[in-house]
């Protein structure tokens, strides 16, 4: 993994305040050498000279930044671009940003990122960034489901707007954002203002390629503990939040990896388009390498054996992202298959 390249996702609801956020993060020094991708559809201010759209091909900034529009397909894309950057056409880049429309579904491109394995030998997924407003957050989520998807696989929640919203509303909207999505750390930002390792290298590997910490990847302690009454949880949600679960299963003893990928798979095939993320370090029978796996809807990126434990946690931790999908429906999916193992 030392060799690829790590890719940021940011996404959110429209006007939310993405391209204010990624402008001022490119003025900071661990974000040059990036190479932005911006959706044909949008438009982003890099700077007080600069006005990007999609009638350009590729700007290159003072600063060593890249950046390009998202016409094509986005595997193309990130294919041409890399095999630029091999022919010394264009700056070698050391890291992605990929900026969605507003109204954008972020599991395509998620898929695309995690699925693909031409992709996935030349970058690394290092994580989702959305962005939610601190003004008007709270009507989007009621409104637009689009807002509530962005958010509810986010792996980073970046309230923005702060200094224009009231501490009651960002009160009741952080925890909100909490019960959609309990792993996604949230983080506050006035005018896009943000530290740029609130919100980089928080996959599974630094930007080194070597493992940063498969906890604040999975993030498993900020679930409640699976039981009978746990989707009860969700009653008071609104609407379109009752609609996304968050949960982790977590299993003490060792499983059979053949009979764990055949759960997984019926799940896929029955349920795949409702199935966000799924993200999980796995314990396999008669195996001391740990196994990491990540589902988007209807893909399963290939699964990576990392060379041993982070730490002393033994146990195998999945932690599920859904939508319309009861936790009942999952636990029992899994566990004819595991029982299946004898």
């Amino acid at each position: 993994m030392a060799a690829t390249i790590p890719i940021t996702l940011l996404t959110g609801y429209l006007g939310s305040g993405k391209t204010t956020l990624l402008r001022r993060l490119l003025a900071h020094p661990e974000l040059k050498d990036t190479a932005v991708l911006v959706n044909e559809f949008g438009e982003i201010a890099l700077d007080h000279q600069l006005l990007f759209s999609a009638t350009e091909s590729i700007v290159l900034l003072d600063r060593g930044c890249l950046c390009c529009a998202l016409r094509s397909d986005l595997s193309d894309q990130l294919d041409q671009l890399y095999s630029r950057r091999m022919r010394k056409e264009i700056p070698e880049f050391q890291r992605v940003v990929i900026e969605t429309t507003g109204l954008a579904d972020p599991a395509p491109i998620l898929q695309t990122l995690v699925g693909e394995p031409m992709i996935a030998a030349l970058y690394r997924l290092d994580g989702v960034v959305t962005t939610v407003d601190g003004e008007f957050g709270e009507q989007e989520l009621d409104e637009h489901f689009e807002s509530v998807k962005q958010a509810s696989i986010a792996d980073r929640i970046v309230i923005t707007k702060v200094d224009r919203a009231h501490a009651e509303a960002l009160a009741r909207l952080e925890s909100r954002l909490r019960a959609l999505n309990p792993a996604a750390p949230i983080v506050r930002a006035a005018n896009g203002a943000i530290e740029p390792s609130a919100i980089l290298n928080i996959g599974i590997y630094n930007v080194d390629g070597k493992i940063a910490g498969i906890e604040q990847w999975l993030n498993t302690n900020r679930y409640r503990p699976i039981s009978a009454d746990a989707v009860l949880a969700f009653g008071a949600a609104q609407p379109h939040d009752r609609r996304i679960r968050s949960f982790a299963i977590v299993y003490d003893q060792p499983v059979s990896g053949t009979r764990l990928w055949q759960g997984l798979e019926a799940l896929i095939e029955q349920s795949g388009e409702r199935l966000l993320r799924v993200k999980g370090i796995v314990n396999l029978t008669g195996q001391a390498q740990p196994r990491v796996m990540h589902i988007v809807q209807h893909v399963l990126y290939p699964v990576t054996t990392l060379p041993a434990w982070p730490d002393e946690d033994r146990r195998t931790r999945l932690v599920f992202i859904v939508r319309d999908l009861e936790l009942s429906e999952v636990q029992d999916t899994l566990q004819r298959a595991l029982i299946d193992a004898g």
